[in-house]
């Protein structure tokens, strides 16, 4: 591609990110509202992870896909805070002792170091709850059959045939040898999943029938993928200040990575056709498809 397409590309996304950020902050501050009761530890641990902070790719992608059906950005915000609090949930409970013992994320102290161990666990499951309790709420979308399917989607994408399944996998990663097979299973359910959430749910509220959304499946698939592979060579090559966490952790623990089993220069190859894949699943669509499109390049671009 040539160097001004990219260029332009990157600009887009900017612009948009930086709207959706600013959003998701805003609407964060707004329901993450600490009582004066003894549970306001509970919503400083909250917002401690949840506001000013993380790239809000899942966020971004929820605008994009509603773009594509003229949805209210109101209600496409609405549910990426909603899909941003089960991403905030899982980064929580991932850095535990118990997980993955992480001390600083987003260029940030974690939750159970800012706070304590108990604080963690209940502010991720705080947020796990407020997610559905969001996406349930009228002011999402007026129809309540868009909103149930909301709901079962994302508890489909988080649970243990998606995320959660996912993370179970990662464990078992660092006693076993996964081929390339299984780290792409893997990577499907830990990370690709909130982000096939996240491009489906833009076509849920507009109401269009799931057997028109295969091209959107097949974009987030290919996304999700190339992400990820991004994710591994950063790993290797990143700046940890840019970064916000340590790098390196998966190969220090021994466990599989595209990098690792297919090594530096296949792994870009690979991710640079994922890519090419996920835009031309968005064939069918014009210029309200050009958000998407930017986003695929820029998951493999960006520096952190």
């Amino acid at each position: 591609m040539a160097t001004g397409d990219l260029t332009a590309s990157a600009a887009l996304v900017q612009a948009a990110q930086d709207e959706v950020m600013a959003g998701i902050d805003r609407l964060f501050d707004h329901l993450l509202t600490a009582p004066a009761d003894p549970r306001v530890r509970l919503y400083e641990a909250m917002r401690h992870a949840a506001i000013a902070g993380g790239k809000r790719l899942r966020p971004l992608l929820v605008r994009a896909a509603g773009d594509l059906f003229h949805v209210d950005r109101v209600l496409s915000l609405r549910v990426g805070a909603a899909v941003e609090a089960m991403h905030v949930y899982s980064l929580i409970h991932d850095d535990l002792p118990c997980m993955d013992d992480d001390d600083m994320r987003r260029g940030k102290p974690t939750v159970h170091c800012a706070f304590d161990e108990a604080t963690a666990v209940l502010a991720g499951d705080s947020l796990h709850a407020l997610a559905f309790e969001w996406l349930a709420d009228p002011a999402t979308h007026g129809d309540p059959f868009v909103r149930v399917e909301l709901v079962r989607a994302l508890a489909h994408a988080a649970g243990p045939a998606g995320m959660a399944g996912g993370q179970m996998m990662d464990i078992a990663a660092e006693t076993a040898s996964f081929d390339l097979a299984t780290v792409t299973r893997l990577q499907q359910l830990k990370t690709g999943a909130l982000i096939g959430f996240s491009v489906e749910s833009g076509a849920i509220l507009a109401r269009i029938p799931a057997e028109a959304r295969t091209p959107l499946r097949g974009y987030a698939r290919d996304i999700g993928l190339a992400f990820q592979i991004a994710d591994d060579i950063l790993d290797v090559e990143g700046d940890e200040a840019l970064a916000g966490k340590a790098l390196q952790k998966d190969d220090a623990a021994g466990k599989a990575t595209f990098v690792t089993l297919m090594g530096l220069d296949r792994a870009r190859e690979q991710a640079a056709l994922l890519v090419e894949q996920a835009i031309a699943h968005l064939s069918g669509f014009g210029e309200e498809a050009g958000l998407l499109r930017a986003i695929a390049r820029y998951v493999v671009e960006r520096d952190r």
